[in-house]
Order: C-alpha cells, then sequence, then structure tokens
C-alpha cells in the first residue's frame, strides 16, 4: 500500500529595511524551498524607506504597502541635511519598527542600507565628510533598530547586504555590527557574492553578505544559492522590442534617453567591447582629433568628398577616382582590436553587462551596447603610408595614393638637395645656365627681373602689366591676352558694377558678372542654359542661418556640444551604439521580465535609474530566500544536518554558523 504524505505550506514572513523599490522583496516573495511534505511559502510583511517614489513602486512589486520612515538619529538628521528637522519630524524607534510592519514578528529580515558614501564611485575625501559618514552610520543604527525591536522574540535570519567596499572603507562599521550581533545571541558569516551568478542575470553585481543565525533557533547549516553562468546582454534585450526616440509601446520607460551631443560624440569613437580608455588611442592635435573629421549628414554636390557605406554599391569608376571627385570612400568596419572596462563602455550583443548603478548613465558606466541586429564586418588599406623600414605592397597597375599604401614616409629630405631645374627662378645677379633647346620655364628657368615700371630710358615692362585707368594701352595685337602684353586695366568704376542696366535711372557699367553674389533682395539676371558661379551672377547671399524656417534642414549643421538629442550611431562594425534604455536596465536588474509591462512611479527617468540601480535583483534575492527558507524548515523540524551535493555557504563561514557563538 502506498501512502502519501500532503504538502504542509509554512508561512515564512520577511520584512525590508532600507527596501527602495522593492526588489528584494519581489524575490523573497518568490522564494521556494522544500524539506519532506512542508514547503516554503513567503510573504512579505512591508518595507521602511525614505524616499516616496520608491515606497510607491515598493507597493507595486511586493504586493504590499511599504512605509515612509526616517530611520536618521536627530545628529545624523543635522550632518546630512546641515539644518535642523522639518516640524512633526521625530526620530525612528522600535515602536515604529514594529507598526511599520503591522506588529508582526519576521523570520527574516533583509537589510539594504544606502551605499553611496562606501561606493567607489564617490572620492576618499568626499566620503569622510560629515554628511557621507552620517549616511553610514544608518548601517548601525538599522541594524540596531531591527534588533532592539524583537529582542523578546528574536528574528531568526538576518541578511545585510551592501556594496563590497564597504569591508575596506567602512571597516569599522562592519566590526561594530558583528559585535552588536553577537551581542544578541547571534552567529555572523560575512562574504562576497555576485548578484548575477546566483541570480542569473545578465550583469556582475559583486556586493558584500553578511548573515546572521540565532545560534538557539537555527543550530544547522546555510547552504549557498546554485551559481549560473554570467549571460550575455543580448539574451535579455532580445527579447523586447527596439527603443524609439519616443515613447513606444514598451511604455514611456523604453524610450531612447536624450543625451549631450558631446556625449553621443564620444560613444560613437568608442569600439565595442571596451569603455572610454579606448579614447586614449586616438590621436589629437591643437585639440583636434588628426584622424576624424566631422560634418553635418548630408547630400554633397556631386559627392564630393562622400563617403559610402559598406554595403552600398560603389559609383562609376572613373579615371580619377580620387576624394574630392566623388564618393569615392568606403567606411571600413573591418577593425581589430578590444579593451573593455566601464566608464563610456560599449558592451558587445553576447556580453553580459556591468554592475546596474543608480546613475546608469553612458557617462558613468558601461551602458551602452553594440546593437547586433544589423549587419556587417571588414578592413581597409587606403591611402596608406609606409615606414621607411617597412616593406612595399605588391606593384600594381595602378599606385595612387587613394588605391593603397603607395606612398613612403622618406627621411632623406634634410639629407639631399631637391632636383632644382625645371621652373627654377635664377636671381638677376647671378649667372645664368646652359641654354638649352626648348627654352620654356618648365624646361629650364626664369629670372627675377626687378625692373618693373616706368624707369628714366622709357622702359615699361609689357608682360602682365596693368594699366592704370588715365593711362593710354598699348597696341593692340593680334593674340592680346595678359600673357602677351599690358592688356589689363585698373578700372575704377568697381562701384557701378551691378547686375542690372541701369542703375539710378541712368545707363551703368556693367561687367559679365564673373563670380557675381546678388543681395538677397535683388532680382536675379536670366537662367542661361551653363550658369554656373564663375559665369555670371549665379550666386546669392542667402541670410537664413541653417536650420531657420525655409533654409537648410536642422540635419545640415552641426548641435552644440551641450545640445540635448536622440542620435543613431552606425558604428565602423556595423553595430548601433547606444545607450540602454531604462527598460532595459530594469530588465537587466531582474526587475521586470522583457514580456511584462512595467511602469515606476513618477515620470523621471534619472529618479527611475536610481531606484533601479539602488534595486537588489529579484532573482539574486529568490536564490538567497531559497537556502535561507530551506534552512528554517530543517530547524523548525528538528533537521539540524542535511546530506545535500549544494555547496555549504563558504566553507569558513559554515563552520562559523554552525557553531554556537562563533565568528568568521
Amino acid at each position: 500500500m502506498t501512502v502519501h504524505n500532503p504538502v504542509t505550506n509554512i508561512e515564512i514572513r520577511h520584512a525590508h529595511f532600507f527596501c527602495g523599490l522593492g526588489g528584494g522583496a519581489r524575490g523573497f516573495n518568490r522564494g521556494d524551498a522544500r524539506v519532506g511534505n512542508l514547503r516554503a511559502r513567503f510573504r512579505c510583511l512591508g518595507g521602511i524607506d525614505n524616499d516616496p517614489g520608491a515606497i510607491a513602486d515598493f507597493a507595486t512589486l511586493a504586493g504590499v504597502a511599504g512605509t515612509l520612515l526616517d530611520l536618521f538619529d536627530l545628529d545624523q538628521y543635522r550632518a546630512f541635511h546641515g539644518k535642523e528637522p522639518p516640524p512633526g519630524w521625530s526620530q525612528a524607534g522600535p515602536d515604529d519598527v514594529r507598526r511599520a510592519f503591522s506588529f508582526e514578528r519576521p523570520h527574516i529580515i533583509f537589510l539594504s542600507a544606502p551605499c553611496k558614501g562606501f561606493s567607489g564611485l564617490l572620492s576618499e575625501n568626499k566620503s569622510k565628510t560629515l554628511k557621507y559618514q552620517a549616511l553610514n552610520r544608518l548601517t548601525l543604527r538599522g541594524v540596531w533598530l531591527a534588533l532592539e525591536a524583537y529582542k523578546d522574540d528574536p528574528v531568526e535570519l538576518f541578511v545585510f547586504e551592501n556594496v563590497p567596499r564597504i569591508g575596506t572603507r567602512g571597516r569599522h562599521f562592519l566590526d561594530e555590527i558583528v559585535q552588536l550581533f553577537r551581542a544578541y545571541d547571534y552567529a555572523v558569516a560575512e562574504t562576497v557574492h555576485d548578484c548575477g551568478e546566483i541570480g542569473d542575470l545578465a550583469q556582475s553585481r559583486k556586493r558584500l553578505l553578511l548573515v546572521a543565525r540565532h545560534t538557539k533557533k537555527v543550530p544547522n547549516f546555510l547552504y549557498q544559492p546554485t551559481k549560473h553562468r554570467l549571460r550575455g546582454v543580448g539574451e535579455v534585450l532580445e527579447r523586447l522590442p527596439m527603443p524609439g526616440p519616443w515613447e513606444t509601446p514598451a511604455g514611456p520607460m523604453h524610450r531612447m534617453p536624450a543625451l549631450q551631443w558631446k556625449t553621443w560624440l564620444r560613444l560613437a569613437l568608442v569600439e565595442a567591447g571596451s569603455d572610454w580608455r579606448s579614447l586614449n588611442r586616438l590621436a589629437v592635435e591643437n585639440g583636434q582629433l588628426r584622424d576624424y573629421g566631422i560634418a553635418p549628414d548630408g547630400e554633397w554636390f556631386n559627392g564630393a568628398y562622400g563617403v559610402g557605406h559598406w554595403t552600398d554599391h560603389a559609383n562609376t569608376v572613373t579615371s580619377k577616382n580620387q576624394p574630392s571627385s566623388g564618393a569615392n570612400a568606403v567606411a571600413d568596419p573591418r577593425i581589430s582590436g578590444r579593451d573593455r572596462a566601464s566608464t563610456l563602455g560599449v558592451r558587445e550583443w553576447n556580453e553580459h553587462s556591468g554592475t546596474v548603478q543608480g546613475e546608469s548613465f553612458p557617462t558613468n558606466g558601461a551602458f551602452s551596447i553594440a546593437d547586433a541586429r544589423i549587419d556587417g564586418h571588414h578592413k581597409s588599406v587606403q591611402l596608406g603610408v609606409r615606414g621607411w623600414s617597412q616593406s612595399a605592397p605588391v606593384i600594381r597597375r595602378n599606385m595612387a595614393p587613394g588605391a593603397g599604401p603607395n606612398a613612403i614616409a622618406d627621411p632623406r629630405i634634410v639629407d639631399r638637395k631637391p632636383f632644382n631645374n625645371i621652373f627654377r627662378i635664377v636671381d638677376w645677379t647671378k649667372h645664368y645656365p646652359a641654354v638649352a633647346g626648348p627654352g620654356g620655364p618648365a624646361s629650364g628657368v626664369g629670372v627675377a627681373d626687378p625692373r618693373s615700371g616706368p624707369r628714366d630710358d622709357g622702359y615699361k615692362q609689357t608682360k602682365y602689366r596693368v594699366t592704370a585707368m588715365d593711362e593710354a594701352t598699348g597696341a593692340v595685337i593680334a593674340a592680346s591676352t595678359t600673357g602677351t602684353g599690358a592688356f589689363a586695366v585698373a578700372d575704377d568704376r568697381i562701384n557701378d558694377v551691378r547686375p542690372r542696366a541701369f542703375r539710378d535711372g541712368k545707363a551703368s557699367y556693367q561687367t559679365g558678372g564673373h563670380y557675381g553674389v546678388l543681395d538677397w533682395n535683388d532680382i536675379s539676371l536670366a537662367v542661361s542654359g551653363h550658369a554656373k558661379n564663375n559665369n555670371g551672377f549665379n550666386s546669392v547671399a542667402d541670410p537664413r542661418a541653417p536650420g531657420d524656417d525655409g533654409a537648410a534642414s536642422a540635419a545640415a549643421r552641426m548641435p552644440a556640444s551641450s545640445e540635448n538629442l536622440v542620435c543613431i550611431i552606425r558604428a565602423l562594425d556595423n553595430t548601433w551604439h547606444r545607450p540602454l534604455t531604462t527598460l532595459e536596465l530594469a530588465a537587466l536588474q531582474g526587475l521586470v521580465d522583457p514580456e511584462e509591462h512595467l511602469e515606476l512611479f513618477g515620470l523621471s527617468d534619472s529618479a527611475w535609474r536610481e531606484r533601479i540601480g539602488n534595486a537588489v535583483p529579484p532573482p539574486s534575492a529568490q536564490a538567497i530566500a531559497g537556502v535561507m527558507g530551506k534552512a528554517l524548515l530543517g530547524a523548525w523540524t528538528g533537521q539540524t544536518f542535511d546530506l545535500s551535493n549544494e555547496a555549504i555557504w563558504v566553507q569558513p563561514i559554515a563552520i562559523a554558523v554552525s557553531l554556537p557563538g562563533a565568528i568568521a
């Protein structure tokens, strides 16, 4: 006969100090633990925070109302805010804590105190100011309030979470916290874990974890959550729709942020998989990029100096395929070399992201991505210059610089005299070289003749001479050009040169208008069949600045460095370098599944990003809740030892948490 033991659900209550928007609470609610026929069912009692926006989000994510409560004592408030508290403010005490959790006793308390003062994003000197020391002391005060509120019936397990740097910059606070736990009969274990590994996330998020176990209530081991590989960013983001410049069907959190133009420009120059340090490899001369030019995107006359896309077809190959005669250059994506870190970083599609921080913008972290949803890759050697000691490339039929690295950096220019016969000018006092047959400037030399203008002997220079307005001209000969005589005149009637035939009612002198420019208020002349700028008044002085109504579009001008706008950066590797949207950051944190809809309180991207960056990833909290729930169920059933293939949570600490009164 088979006997089926029914599964019994056992409630495990959890509460949260410095709860933020409720990421930790959301994860604990999803916790799963089972020992024998007992299964844990987690229920959140509430959370405490001093941010109204975070408390509003907490109710949405945790499913229970949070409490808006300032946990500063009076001295801390004065030091942090630099002023007295407002009327009605009072210092929180143990009664306020019990009231926040509806006077129910939790089995697990999770504390994630503010970490700004311990973060490496804050300078060492600034972290030592009274303001941030007051903020740092919240770690100690929060633990004391939680312990004192339930000293008559102690909480079974505490989880204290913060940035790893608290272990060095806030070492004295940690030591005091450990001593405080010991005074209340807790054994303490301290370690550093990666939320990304235990939460199966696409980001690496190193955090310090301090676990306190009441020695009389929980005598058994606490096992380590299962670790996973860090996933690639694309594994999460490919399930989201493409973001847009404004609101998309995924909601306002999935719009592209408007960044300053200089930030977009820097992102465009960062290689995928690298960060701001790749900018150090750019050559800068006199404050300008030496190897790059930046111009507005638009149609150029005849494609002059145009750059074709790697996937586009080329223009017709003509006899002079030079940059100035057409779009005869190409944006070659075949680059090599990788580096990576954080600030202004661009992540590759198959990489995991960096830690999602409170200010997750491109300028303070690797929060941009080379979006692989565009195709292309290649490499080029156009207009190359070989070093003196290098070998030459294959000699081909067309060895022009535009066809390959067919130029050379020749160091011998200071060691030899240049060839100086062709077009050479001989000084008036020097002897003349041998007279060769052709006798033209291109086949020999000329002379610098100082005899210009009238002289005592009546000599007048004739070649290229300009006759004054009141002088007689020279004889008109058959070939009357400037090179064969003085056939130019200094015309003083320049003020009368107009594009009209009459001026002030009188017949007016008028030239052909070569290179003439019409005033904006003038009428144009007849448009001839071959109207160009050098054969008439075929240009106009346009007073409309680029971007004005009726003039050139905004795309034809360069933005100001601080102008906020949304851009599309099509990088050399043919991917889209862009910032992560707020919704994508939430998805990387595990706050929302890509198929879900998430709307946080307020309409500020910066406020959303700060709360998201401060959040505990729910999948990581869920993993922690599972192992803690199993430890509690084991303790409540008298099971102090469990034969398991799971790793004990850091061996030295496992020994510490298994012995009454021990400390790691």
